[in-house]
């Protein structure tokens, strides 16, 4: 029986690989020939990696399998290999749809790249933690000054951009380290790589129990307009409206609910421009000079 389950396992990773090799971009123009086993054309939809690929293409598969069955349309998985990687692929336009933090959403849907909101999570806030080992001493954020702090990116909003600002506006001086997912935060932490690490309370929870029983939240910041579902001007009105009405359908099914609770979203609903205002608010700059840095 372990011989067939071990066999099992091995087959579902090997459907999986083809999936996470998209989420890497090889041919974005594959998005005009459709996928091989469908006639409808294809869409790209960028997923902003706070995870592993492959993690991300198992917990986002199932959701883009239903939408597509109800689309005119095929929904591709992507992703990047890291958060930087994936702001770049956001400035070239290379995501038809983006499920994108908030800084991100507020930049990229400036020009030249214009992305629109198309959805959001209802009745949510994000908010960023900091997080240090179960054991570890400290016990306020004032006593991490001068400590090395990793952070997914410098523009990962809630686990980057909101902690790193506090800490300023409190005069902590930290060094901060950018390891390129939160997963790889969490990870470093529990390592003791770091003395503590910047993420959100969504992939706290989705790490393994064994990481976060090494952990503890030490702080959390005020809440804001959570990720964005966002389109590319690409992407024509009718195909927006028949997306957003799929999403907001699937949460509205009780057959199919499951499949955005499984990615931890309780409900969507539309979004308008105006949702991110909270986050314009802050004058927190352009992106481009995290860009440049990396």
């Amino acid at each position: 029986m372990k011989q067939i389950y071990t066999l099992l396992l091995g087959l579902a990773w090997l459907l999986l690989i083809p999936m996470v090799i998209a989420g890497d971009i090889g041919d974005v123009d594959s998005r005009d020939e459709g996928n091989p086993h469908s006639d409808k054309p294809t869409i790209v939809f960028g997923v902003v990696p706070q995870q592993a690929a492959s993690t991300l293409a198992r917990k986002w598969s199932p959701l883009l399998n239903e939408l597509s069955q109800r689309l005119p349309y095929q929904l591709q998985f992507a992703t990047a290999p890291d958060i930087p990687t994936f702001e770049q692929r956001l400035a070239q336009g290379l995501y038809d749809v983006a499920y994108m933090n908030p800084y991100h959403y507020v930049v990229f849907h400036e020009p030249p790249t214009d992305y629109v909101a198309l959805a959001k999570e209802r009745d949510k806030k994000l908010a960023g933690i900091i997080v240090v080992q179960k054991q570890s001493p400290i016990t306020d954020i004032s006593q991490l000054a001068g400590q090395t702090i990793a952070f997914p990116a410098p523009a990962a909003f809630a686990a980057s951009v909101i902690p790193r600002a506090s800490l300023k506006q409190a005069k902590i001086d930290i060094a901060s380290k950018y390891v390129g997912s939160h997963d790889s935060v969490y990870l470093a932490v529990s390592q003791g790589l770091v003395s503590a690490g910047g993420g959100v309370g969504r992939t706290f929870n989705n790490m393994p129990q064994s990481v976060r029983d090494q952990l503890r939240i030490l702080w959390k910041t005020d809440g804001y307009t959570p990720h964005a579902f966002a389109t590319h001007p690409r992407i024509s009105i009718e195909q927006r409206q028949s997306l957003l009405n799929a999403l907001l359908d699937i949460g509205r099914d009780d057959h199919t609910a499951s499949l955005l609770k499984s990615l931890d979203f309780r409900s969507l609903e539309a979004a308008n421009d105006s949702d991110w205002d909270d986050v314009r608010a802050l004058s927190l700059g352009e992106l481009s000079q995290p860009l440049q840095g990396q």
